[in-house]
């Protein structure tokens, strides 16, 4: 922090973020997985919903990273509108080095997401052909395998993840709502 105050590239509020950064931050890809949750749109734009949901954060992550390589490392720096060229800072500057940097870990991120997306799918097959409609797992139905499959992969890419006792309660009241 003090090398970018030093340089006068600084955030306000010595970089750290309030509340309106955050939901300014996460809104879109809040309200995309809401309604991709809630089938809003049926099946026809479900993708759409997910895309938009991974797209939102590919977007802002890579915002965050050219941001602040192009603060830190870009060598020249460009207003956006006219090509200009602006000292490091600048509202609307960009740098190559930050646009690079910001491609490069957005499509990391979209990537990533693609994989894990994947393999929690094949999980959630997994889990369903080897307990669903099974002897003494009959209240196993597609709900209940969605959400140990979101709890097995919550604790999988974040070890460090809250308790997952309100989701398990979850699933224990289900089953017996539905014996």
């Amino acid at each position: 922090m003090a090398q970018k105050e030093a340089q006068g590239v600084a955030e306000k509020r010595k970089g750290r973020r309030g509340p309106s950064s955050v939901i300014g931050s996460s809104a879109a890809g809040c309200v995309c997985a809401f309604l991709s949750i809630y089938g809003v749109g049926g099946a026809a734009l479900s993708g759409l919903w997910q895309l938009g949901f991974v797209a939102s954060f590919c977007t802002k992550l890579s915002d965050t990273v050219s941001n602040e390589v192009g603060k830190a490392y870009g060598k020249t720096t460009y207003l956006v509108t006219s090509f200009k060229v602006v000292s490091r800072g600048t509202e609307g500057a960009v740098s190559v080095e930050g646009t690079v940097a910001g491609l490069l870990d957005s499509m990391l991120l979209a990537l990533a997401g693609f994989y894990m997306g994947e393999i929690a799918n094949l999980g959630e097959s997994l889990i369903g052909a080897m307990l669903q409609d099974k002897e003494g797992f009959r209240w196993l139905n597609n709900d209940v395998v969605n959400v140990i499959n979101i709890i097995s992969w919550k604790h999988f890419c974040s070890p460090h993840a809250t308790s997952s006792v309100p989701e398990l309660a979850l699933v224990m009241i289900y089953r017996k709502i539905v014996q």
